[in-house]
């Protein structure tokens, strides 16, 4: 224990001060970033009908095409990882702006989709009310909207995003975790982006919609040892273990109902039925750090869908452009 002398209590009333200011601009900042988007009735006043536009864009969309339920979802996700939600992941390559734009990048050449659908949807905002929708706010909203259109679970959404002018293959390279990751790695880059393993373990289940590549799944049916044998077999007959073979054939993320927003990723898991290595990494059975978590989701589909609400709202709060930051794109594609 430190001396309780005269000349240590000098010392720390000296310094008591600039502790409780620092304390103060700790709690200031903190309250500040809580507060840097705004209400859903954002747009109330400029643009009433927004929220409609985009429920309407995406219900027929999804409707047309239930795939592509996930793969809005999956747009916010890589949008919100890389530089934070500030539609980055929606522009080109711009070489006049300096930059190489997100799309070419590892995690999204060739699988990322549904741009043509934010392409619409920004397309009838602008006819509505010029340059005053985000195309960031319009994948928040559309990424909820198409979970509820699958039959998943709903929540409010915050606005009030701005966009990026720049994008990053970098950064999407390095920050977004792959189908090859294991635990420590998703904890991690989770961990990175202020997201806790309840978030991790929760936003995982939106594997419980879309499909994966025969590339993004093949060393696990071929290798892992961790996976049911008939399970296996069966993947191995349209995903040939040859590389550039079926490379782009296409699995379902969850076999039991693909296209239904439901907590069946995680009896899957149970089962040692996850198609992706980073899937199945959630849960080995033996007490591991999420082993429990998957159980509760895999036995209480209002737990999930709570905790995967939740865990929305953290992950579209990530990083957000806002005030007279970034700008409000005109074309999603390209900075004004």
């Amino acid at each position: 224990m430190a001396p309780d002398d005269a000349s240590s209590r000098k010392h720390h009333h000296r310094y008591l001060p600039v502790l409780v200011l620092a304390l103060v601009v700790a709690a200031a900042a903190a309250v500040a970033g809580a507060q840097q988007l705004s209400s859903e009735d954002y747009y109330d006043g400029s643009c009433p009908a927004a929220l409609l536009t985009i429920r309407s864009a995406v219900a027929t969309a999804v409707l047309m095409d239930p795939r592509m339920g996930a793969s809005l979802l999956r747009l916010h996700f890589h949008d919100c990882f890389v530089q934070g939600c500030d539609a980055s992941v929606l522009l080109d390559d711009d070489a006049a702006a300096g930059f190489t734009g997100e799309k070419g990048a590892g995690p999204n050449a060739g699988s990322l989709r549904g741009f043509d659908v934010i392409d619409n949807v920004k397309m009838l905002l602008e006819l509505l009310c010029p340059q005053t929708v985000s195309c960031a706010d319009i994948l928040a909203v559309a990424a909820r909207d198409a979970v509820e259109q699958l039959g998943g679970p709903s929540w409010t959404v915050p606005l009030g995003r701005r966009d990026a002018t720049t994008a990053s293959a970098s950064l999407a390279n390095s920050d977004l975790p792959g189908p090859t990751s294991n635990l420590n790695g998703l904890l991690n880059a989770f961990s990175n982006k202020g997201l806790s393993t309840t978030d991790m373990v929760a936003l995982s289940g939106a594997h419980t919609v879309g499909r994966a590549q025969c590339r993004n799944c093949r060393a696990r049916i071929y290798n892992d040892t961790d996976i049911d044998a008939f399970f296996a077999a069966g993947l191995r007959g349209t995903c040939p273990a040859q590389a550039g073979s079926g490379d782009g054939a296409l699995e379902p993320l969850d076999e039991t109902s693909p296209d239904a927003f439901d907590n069946d990723y995680y009896g899957n898991l149970l089962s040692q039925r996850g198609l992706l290595h980073s899937d199945q990494a959630l849960f080995g059975g033996g007490g591991g750090a999420t082993d429990a978590l998957v159980r509760t989701y895999a036995s209480d589909a209002g737990q999930w869908g709570s905790d995967f609400a939740a865990a929305m709202v953290r992950m579209a709060s990530i990083g957000p452009l806002t005030g007279t930051d970034g700008e409000i794109r005109v074309n999603c594609r390209r900075v004004n």
